[in-house]
């Protein structure tokens, strides 16, 4: 514990330090659980995209299982664009995906079986999918970031800070009362010495 000065305005710096600190946890408190909130909103959403690329990917399958051909759907389209802008969330700035522009190339509809056409737009929408959770990622990885910060404060508040100026508090309350006391009995000293001083000074006289 850094050595304090036991002065009254020490004092008031401490239950000042105190105040704030006490003020600030509940924020700091209510930070952490909405960052709780996102993150396991993010794990939901990202296991919600997941189940639905799986679909996808078995529907595909399925086709190539049918057909027995692989026709290099890869080929049939280029990606453009990512769309992704910034959002606050829970006072984070984080990456919200909003979309992917990809252009399907022009092609032969007599070289490819019929499949193809369900085919490309079903990885398309796997490819978007797929870039949405890795927004999504980066998004959890942000906020999880943020939420260790968070914790870190909330205990160093908890454990270190509040505790201290409590004690440092205690500590000077003690030392000013005990100074206190101190000069109430020099004064009583003080006054006994003058008042015997002047009853012997009386004696003399008479």
């Amino acid at each position: 514990m850094a050595k304090i000065k036991l002065t009254k305005n020490e004092l008031k710096k401490q239950k000042e330090s105190l105040k704030r600190f006490t003020r600030y946890l509940p924020t700091l408190e209510l930070k952490k659980q909405q960052l709780l909130v996102e993150v396991r909103n993010i794990h939901k959403k990202v296991r919600e995209i997941e189940n639905k690329i799986k679909r996808l990917e078995n529907d595909i399958e399925k086709w190539i299982d049918v057909f027995n051909e692989d026709v290099g759907i890869q080929d049939l389209f280029e990606i453009k664009e990512v769309d992704i802008t910034m959002d606050n969330i829970a006072g984070i700035d984080v990456p919200i995906f909003k979309d992917l522009k990809i252009e399907t190339k022009e092609y032969d509809l007599m070289e490819y079986p019929l499949w193809v056409d369900f085919g490309l737009e079903a990885v398309k929408k796997i490819i978007k999918l797929k870039t949405e959770i890795n927004v999504l990622l980066e998004q959890k990885n942000i906020l999880e970031k943020e939420l260790r910060i968070t914790i870190q404060r909330i205990n160093l508040f908890e454990k270190i800070k509040i505790p201290e100026s409590r004690e440092n508090i205690r500590r000077i309350r003690i030392f000013l009362g005990d100074q206190q006391t101190a000069a109430v009995v020099r004064g009583k000293i003080s006054k006994s010495k003058l008042e015997k001083k002047r009853i012997t000074e009386v004696n003399n006289a008479g």
